[in-house]
């Protein structure tokens, strides 16, 4: 993977459990050592909404703590395992400094700010229906910047075998993923939309298999023949949206 991205001349943001981190040290080392941006992701790929509060925040600080170690400086992004929140990750996130996350999926392809305190009611239906019968409540906007991803950009759910708990598309084209996904949600962006962030979710154990590759390799020289196209880590995307929230429309910019 390392090599694919040397090859293509870009930067890429890497969100690494800290578990990764100080098993694989080598590995990650290198991907520090390319200058990959590195931010955190848990430490066991726990899901946050299973975690009580002060798990949640043991792992987030230690887990802060070791990609500082491994790259010298504090890390400023965010990437929920399992793109779950529980009801303490907004909180959380803002507390310890970061500053931006990317766990979320309330647009497509444009970033805003990550907001606290959203709630909405439940389904009980042991209930009376006036009981859950109200509008989603929006919370308090902070200076977090939320970089949008999609489950139809992440090749895990169509190309990663899973035998428990449930077999998903372990086995489907690779191509198809390309041509149907990932090149569609491109092209829309850039053709319609005019601009926007466009996030692509890889891992090594998927991407780093013989058959996806050329394929990556092929999606980014695709992207790159078009003009006004920039790639740049999600720490860059979030400065620029710092300065600018209009800019990705304003100078219709794509990264």
């Amino acid at each position: 993977m390392l090599q694919v991205f040397e090859n293509a001349g870009i930067d890429t943001s890497w969100y690494v459990p800290g578990h990764t981190i100080e098993t694989f040290e080598e590995e990650i080392g290198a991907v520090a050592d390319a200058g990959h941006e590195i931010g955190v992701h848990g430490y066991t790929h726990e899901n946050p909404t299973d975690l009580t509060r002060e798990q949640e925040e043991t792992i987030l600080a230690k887990s802060i703590g070791l990609v500082e170690d491994l790259t010298g400086e504090k890390p400023v992004g965010h990437r929920a395992s399992w793109w779950e929140y529980s009801e303490n990750t907004p909180e959380l996130v803002e507390e310890y400094g970061f500053r931006y996350d990317s766990s979320l999926m309330e647009s497509d392809f444009e970033p805003l700010y990550m907001r606290i305190g959203d709630s909405w009611e439940s389904i009980d239906y042991d209930k009376p229906a006036e009981t859950w019968m109200h509008p989603y409540e929006y919370g308090q906007q902070t200076d977090v910047v939320e970089i949008p991803i999609s489950w139809y950009r992440d090749d895990v759910p169509p190309m990663l075998f899973m035998k428990q708990p449930n077999y998903n598309n372990g086995y489907t084209s690779p191509k198809m993923i390309y041509e149907e996904l990932y090149e569609a949600h491109f092209d829309y962006l850039y053709e319609r939309r005019g601009a926007g962030v466009y996030t692509l979710t890889i891992h090594p154990d998927v991407h780093g298999r013989p058959q996806m590759i050329p394929l990556l390799e092929g999606f980014i020289e695709y992207m790159k023949g078009h003009d006004g196209v920039e790639f740049t880590t999600l720490e860059t995307v979030a400065e620029k949206f710092d300065e600018d929230p209009t800019r990705s429309e304003s100078e219709g910019e794509f990264v």
